[in-house]
């Protein structure tokens, strides 16, 4: 077993050292990870670069704030090259605790979601407006697309190599947070297991949120696009 953790960052300066300590602090065998940075002005990347040559880290530096899903999408490819088992999704900012990546490494599926969204999940720290957002945004996407899946904008993920390349990832164009809906949708129609394992997502105590207006418009035309596409 082979498993890597790909991190998009951009200005998480106060967050990836403490986070990656953290990772490699667990007890996994052979774990490593993927960092891909968007030019983060803060240093970011500077200090993934340092830590690499303490722990196994990959540093993909990149030449502009290109994208969440474009970020994904490269770090999926390298960690395919290095000969990953398991690729997990993470967020840089503590909002996915570290400790629960063992809990989806150890289920048995083709694609393994930290859920908010079933029994024993939870949000903490979201105003209501937030939440509403959320909440709204997520029946629509399920209703629209027919998914199962309850959390289908979770971004903390765990998928076997033989899920990514059932879903082609490479293919995948969307670029935003309506990304995490796409892969969601793109196993459920490939029939894929997956599974949903309850965690508390904390909101962000360092840094600002990387969602945009730009965000919210490319979600619900990905949504439109993928349910005419399924039709």
């Amino acid at each position: 077993m082979k498993p890597i953790v790909v991190i998009p960052t951009y200005n998480e300066q106060a967050n990836i050292a403490r986070l990656i300590r953290a990772i490699f602090s667990l007890v996994i065998a052979n774990l490593s990870v993927i960092v891909v940075d968007d030019n983060s002005p803060d240093g970011t990347a500077d200090t993934v670069q340092v830590l690499s040559e303490e722990y196994p880290i990959t540093l993909i530096r990149r030449e502009g704030k290109l994208g969440l899903g474009s970020a994904y999408v490269a770090g999926f490819a390298k960690a395919m090259e290095l000969g990953a088992t398991h690729v997990f999704e993470m967020d840089a900012d503590f909002s996915h605790d570290p400790n629960d990546l063992p809990r989806l490494l150890e289920v048995d599926a083709d694609l393994v979601i930290g859920s908010r969204k079933i029994a024993g999940g939870r949000i903490v720290g979201w105003g209501m407006w937030r939440l509403f957002m959320s909440h709204g945004a997520m029946i629509f996407s399920r209703l629209l697309l027919g998914l199962k899946t309850k959390d289908v904008t979770a971004g903390f993920r765990c998928f076997t190599r033989e899920a990514l390349e059932a879903i082609d990832f490479r293919s995948v164009k969307t670029n935003g947070y309506a990304f995490q809906e796409e892969l969601v949708y793109r196993a459920e129609k490939r029939k894929l297991r997956v599974v949903e394992i309850p965690v508390t997502f904390v909101d962000r105590e360092h840094g600002k949120s990387k969602l945009s207006k730009k965000d919210i418009v490319e979600f619900f035309v990905v949504m439109i696009a993928l349910r005419f596409k399924k039709s």
